[in-house]
């Protein structure tokens, strides 16, 4: 007789010398980069809450639980069938390597307990708990720290790929620093799920399709509706306020024509965070939550609550939240969609925050509109304040500065703040002397001793900025010539050859042993961002290798920024070499590439750099 099992089970409990399938017809891995973060932020606000300094480890026996949900598991021929949960066990299992390899090289013991989580001995035979075959190579890949490239493979490698370079860049291990072993124990004994386990796939789909089709709970969405519709009296009034609700949440969900059932929760989570939150939890142990976390966590439960905040009470401002305010920021969170996936003039810059992957773009972006504004005035807005934003985040990036969800989440909490419902030209002024009292420039970062674009290297950290730079570069150096803005194409990575980062000097040490004493020394000057370029990916693996003498000609047919290092890169383009002696630009062709020239290069960049990410940018895009 088939059995149904549901056991709660703590990580370790669960993933303990287990090996995990899903069957073929099952989904993607389709997580993104926001649901990574957000589940790595609310493990770390949950484990805070906790922690204190001077701990030792065995009182994270006494810290709080943290409750993942439920999956639904299938037993056959010794090995479990994940039916619902792969997308927490895999992104569990991407947090679990990345947690591993901090700790085995901080020697910390906890990491003996890691690894069965990661992978198991089966009968002598190795093997990854997540045993899903197509998705082997990237998860052995992220376990050796090895290369990997994830171009020309399925969707679900990709975003695994993806997700654990999101879990790199949000700077975990650096913000837990001497609590990192406290957050592991913490993070595979006290953080758990239900596994309801069954011996049946029928009985597992059956309990799948009860607990996701039948009797299911109302979203926070619902939940939303239903109290601000609940004092509207006037029957008449209540449904047409219901008709404008409707028909907003269809057009946030279906947006594009890719439908998303998470897409109307997030606008409003960044309609009432960016519009109406006035407190953040405190930075050190054991604060608790207010307005900004709560509201990305239930905005439903914090409406309620704070109905004096929202101004609710009457049913005039019931009505007036739903017929006015959900229409207008429904409609400007699709425009912020719109631009951060399609190139789109005078919102530029939202495209660039979107590429970075700047999570608080959309959040940021809401705060200074408001509903009274004329649509003309809400685009210069959205315009001036994505344009903010990119030069904060490039000013910060290339003095590695972390831009993750933790790492900026106060300061864009202070931001909206200040920015609310502000003025057009106000708003100009809050931001135009934000940037100019900003201790972060790209001369460098005083207080944090870093010293900004001269020193930039290509690393794990900077490596897709400096991607993002080098093709602004491109782009704004072609434009200014007359040429057509290519940007997103140089950031295309699904296109047919895609652009790849290309070392002007090739990786030889032989060649410079004079000029260093050691290659660790020549890499990281070979390494700087002004001894690199965008070529296409086949330009750049054919020549990689060869002297500049030999890949100068090559240089000539490519890019610009590229043809500039050649005596080529100059003939007949009367635009470009105006451009050139306008802005008084020191760039010129060589014979050979070495210390001087890429030192005259830093120059050459530095000025491109200032002029791109200029602050006088605001005022220009608000007149426009």
């Amino acid at each position: 007789m088939s059995t149904i099992v549901p056991l709660y089970r703590s990580v370790k409990d669960l993933l303990n010398n287990q090996i995990f399938g899903i069957d073929e017809y099952q989904r993607e891995y389709k997580w993104g980069r926001e649901n990574i973060l957000e589940l790595i932020n609310d493990l770390r606000a949950k484990f805070f809450s906790s922690y204190q300094e001077g701990h030792d480890t065995g009182k994270v026996a006494s810290y709080e639980d943290y409750f993942l949900g439920s999956i639904i598991v299938s037993r056959r021929d010794n090995k479990k069938f994940l039916v619902d949960g792969q997308q927490r066990i895999t992104s569990l299992t991407l947090l679990l390597i990345y947690l591993y390899h901090a700790a085995k090289a901080k020697y910390l013991p906890v990491v003996s307990q890691m690894a069965t989580l990661i992978y198991s001995d089966n009968l002598g035979t190795p093997a990854f708990n997540l045993d899903i075959a197509e998705r082997l190579p990237v998860i052995k890949a992220l376990f050796d720290q090895a290369a990997y490239n994830p171009s020309s493979t399925d969707e679900s490698i990709q975003n695994m790929h993806a997700r654990y370079r999101d879990i790199e860049d949000e700077g975990l291990v650096e913000d837990l620093d001497e609590a990192l072993p406290h957050f592991i124990y913490w993070l595979i004994t006290k953080v758990g799920l239900i596994e309801i386990l069954t011996d049946n796939d029928n009985y597992a789909y059956a309990i799948f399709e009860t607990m996701n089709d039948r009797g299911k709970p109302l979203s926070p969405v619902d939940m939303l509706k239903a109290y601000l519709l609940a004092p509207v009296s006037d029957e008449a009034q209540r449904r047409n306020a219901n008709l404008t609700w409707k028909r907003e949440v269809l057009a946030l969900i279906s947006y594009g024509g890719d439908k998303d059932d998470e897409r109307d929760a997030n606008c409003m989570k960044a309609w009432l965070r960016a519009q109406y939150a006035l407190s953040t939890r405190d930075r050190k142990a054991g604060a608790s939550d207010k307005d900004w976390e709560i509201i990305g966590s239930a905005f439903h439960r914090w409406a309620r609550d704070n109905a004096t905040q929202l101004g609710l009470g009457k049913a005039e401002k019931h009505l007036d939240i739903i017929n006015t305010e959900l229409p207008f920021f429904s409609k400007a969170y699709q425009r912020i969609l719109y631009a951060s996936k399609n190139y789109t003039p005078r919102l530029e810059a939202i495209f660039y925050n979107a590429h970075n992957e700047f999570t608080f773009q959309n959040t940021v972006l809401l705060a200074a509109l408001n509903p009274a504004d004329s649509w003309e005035i809400t685009e210069r807005k959205l315009a001036i304040t994505a344009r903010y934003l990119d030069i904060w985040v490039m000013r910060r990036v290339t003095n590695y500065i972390r831009v993750g969800y933790s790492s900026v989440s106060y300061a864009m909490f202070q931001l909206c703040k200040e920015i609310r419902r502000k003025p057009l030209d106000e708003l100009v002024t809050i931001l135009t002397d934000r940037l100019a009292n900003d201790d972060t420039t790209f001369d460098g970062c005083p207080s944090k001793d870093r010293h900004g674009l001269v020193a930039l290297e290509l690393n794990q950290f900077s490596r897709r900025f400096i991607y993002h730079l080098l093709a602004r570069v491109t782009s704004y150096l072609e434009v200014k010539s007359g040429l057509p803005d290519l940007f997103s194409q140089y950031v295309d990575r699904e296109r047919i050859n895609p652009c790849d980062i290309e070392h002007i000097v090739p990786d030889n040490f032989a060649d410079f042993s004079t000029h260093f004493n050691s290659p660790t020394e020549f890499q990281n000057w070979r390494n700087n961002v002004a001894g690199l370029l965008l070529l296409p990916a086949d330009v750049n693996r054919s020549y990689q290798d060869k002297p500049f003498k030999d890949k100068a000609p090559h240089y000539a047919a490519q890019n610009l920024f590229a043809a500039s290092l050649t005596a080529a890169g100059y003939q007949h383009k009367p635009k470009f070499l105006a451009f050139v002696a306008e802005a008084q630009l020191p760039l010129q062709a060589y014979e050979e590439f070495g210390l001087a020239q890429q030192a005259e290069r830093k120059k050459v960049l530095k000025a491109l750099v200032n002029a791109i990410w200029s602050p006088a940018l605001i005022q220009q895009d608000a007149q426009e």
